[in-house]
């Protein structure tokens, strides 16, 4: 699995321009009025993982196969989205189909762009999406949870649980709090997504500049980073217009060599990708032989069997052991002979705790 991402904000700050870009393809129409985006537009793409090319160097594969990352392009929202303004309800109902949210922001001044507000603030923007989100939750959670409690008065065990959870998360919506900034008890944690609370996403804000701060950002950007940390969020900084010429250049040494020209190291999607693994809590392993070299995504914590499922479900089904070489070793010993040479492969049982760049290959029997 990879993971998927909703791409919001209000109208005209990039969001159709940045999803065509991080996709490569012309699928949404980037257009300078609101709601040119009606339908969400998905679009996936493969996870750049230097890793990868590097095993599949090793072990000779025919083919490479990242792990797929995916992009929702959701409708620009305005104030009254909780309420229905716009294309509030559908807008709300496509958000909760994803993982996480990617919050473009403008953090550039054109005076040929238009503006739903009055001049270019994003933390006043974030804030405008933040409480549309937030106010729907606390309409949704008020009408729930009245008839949860009774529910719970009448002995009914999951309505106690739910009424449980619910408490704290009304209560810090009331103060104006997203649910995400509630701490949840590990038990309770199952009780709580089933909520399918808007403001317990987690976000990613894109602060989308202009081609000279694509590097070191500016100050609209620092004031997003600010108003993230507070809130527990992340911010990266990307340049939809970079993304747009970068996405023209198919030859790798041209991308690398018109990024050093702009003082990056990396494109944006990368960013966005490597922000939002950690937001989600994600990591990767890989599968590598003859035939192809893959990576795989799988949430921090997963156990190997959880792992092999991924892959197929028979491999959970059946699993015996795993064949692990952690990636380093692999690389250090030449491939997986060497390091199974070398000592450094390793059989791992069910409570193996899969790590970040682990080479696996499974034993099953179904």
């Amino acid at each position: 699995m990879g993971f998927n991402c909703g791409i919001v904000g209000l109208p005209n700050v990039g969001k159709s321009t940045l999803f065509n870009a991080l996709t490569e393809t012309a699928a949404a129409e980037a257009a300078n009025y609101p709601f040119c985006t009606i339908e969400p537009n998905t679009g996936r793409v493969g996870v750049p993982d230097a890793r990868l090319d590097e095993l599949a160097r090793l072990a000779k594969s025919a083919k490479i196969v990242p792990t797929q990352l995916e992009f929702v392009d959701i409708a620009g929202l305005v104030k009254g989205a909780s309420r229905g303004e716009g294309l509030g309800n559908q807008f709300l109902a496509n958000i909760r189909e994803v993982d996480a949210i990617v919050h473009v922001l403008r953090c550039f001044e054109d005076d040929e762009v238009t503006h739903v507000e009055a001049g270019v603030d994003p933390v006043r923007d974030a804030e405008i999406v933040d409480t549309e989100l937030l106010l729907a939750d606390l309409d949704s959670m008020e009408r729930r949870y009245d008839q949860t409690l009774k529910k719970a008065k009448g002995g009914d065990k999951a309505a106690k649980d739910q009424v449980r959870v619910m408490e704290p998360v009304l209560a810090a919506l009331r103060e104006g709090k997203p649910a995400r900034s509630v701490e949840v008890h590990p038990e309770d944690r199952k009780t709580f997504r089933m909520l399918q609370l808007l403001s317990a996403k987690p976000v990613l804000y894109a602060c989308n500049v202009d081609e000279g701060a694509a590097a070191a950002g500016n100050a609209f950007s620092e004031a997003v980073q600010a108003h993230a940390e507070k809130e527990g969020a992340a911010a990266v900084v990307i340049s939809a217009k970079i993304e747009s010429e970068v996405a023209q250049l198919t030859d790798p040494q041209e991308r690398r060599a018109f990024l050093e020209t702009l003082g990056l190291e990396e494109t944006g999607l990368a960013r966005v990708i490597g922000a939002g693994y950690r937001l989600l809590d994600l990591i990767t392993f890989f599968t590598a032989g003859p035939k192809e070299s893959r990576a795989w995504t799988i949430a921090q914590g997963t156990k190997t069997p959880q792992a092999a499922g991924t892959i197929h479900g028979d491999f959970e089904r059946g699993f015996i052991c795993a064949e692990t070489i952690a990636y380093d070793d692999y690389v250090r010993c030449g491939g997986e002979h060497g390091a199974k040479e070398a000592g450094r492969m390793r059989q791992e049982g069910r409570d193996y705790v899969v790590k970040d760049g682990d080479v696996m290959l499974f034993r099953f029997n179904v």
